[in-house]
């Protein structure tokens, strides 16, 4: 690993937490640099996944595919998020998950059985990953009450800002799949957002 990325992890672990450079040393190695191009694959949907990565650089987007071939867009990986299919990465099952780039993309990358018996003893590796997984939840209640309580249109303004600048980066039908609405409907929110009078709001 590289300098610039070394700082990056050093970095992106000291925000989550107060943890001595010499605890963050133990998972250097651990650690690998991967470079992935635009449209490929971390975690493919059938395969038992062993692998967890930091987004470095780029965009990742997490979907399911249904039985009848429809995309459901989970949610989005940029600059500082944690990508992994966890819950198949914890049970060491078949995950039901797609990860693929949207953009050529930067990794640190690390196999997580390696990942967990270097950080096993440790009370500060306790506190990252307790951290870690208190944001992934409170991000996915945050998730789960807008879809079911929140209109096209608040959904849509909470994207823009949970993701800033995403949106110029990806195309509209993705948004449109993690927001739950056609691109159609999508098209007619912002074009109700550039007009300032106007109220409506569309379901």
């Amino acid at each position: 690993m590289h300098a610039q990325e070394q700082k990056f992890l050093i970095g992106f672990l000291q925000s989550i937490t107060d943890i001595p450079n010499a605890e963050v040393e133990k998972v250097l190695d651990v650690f690998h640099v991967s470079e992935l191009q635009k449209n490929r694959f971390l975690v493919s949907a059938g395969e038992v996944p062993a692998t967890l990565a930091f987004v470095v650089s780029g965009i990742l987007r997490l979907y399911y595919i249904s039985d009848s071939g429809f995309e459901f867009t989970k949610s989005f990986c940029v600059k500082g998020d944690m990508a992994a299919a966890y819950t198949a990465l914890l049970n060491n099952e078949p995950s039901k998950l797609f990860i693929q780039t949207l953009e050529d993309s930067q990794l640190l990358t690390a196999n997580y059985e390696e990942y967990r018996a270097v950080t096993a003893e440790s009370s500060y590796w306790q506190k990252v990953n307790q951290n870690i997984a208190e944001r992934l939840f409170m991000k996915k209640e945050k998730r789960e009450s807008s879809l079911l309580l929140d209109d096209a249109q608040t959904r849509y303004i909470k994207f823009r800002n949970e993701y800033p600048g995403l949106e110029s980066r990806i195309k509209q039908h993705l948004i449109a799949s993690y927001l739950g609405i056609t691109p159609v409907t999508l098209s007619r929110i912002r074009a109700r957002l550039r007009k300032p009078l106007s109220y409506d709001n569309e379901d």
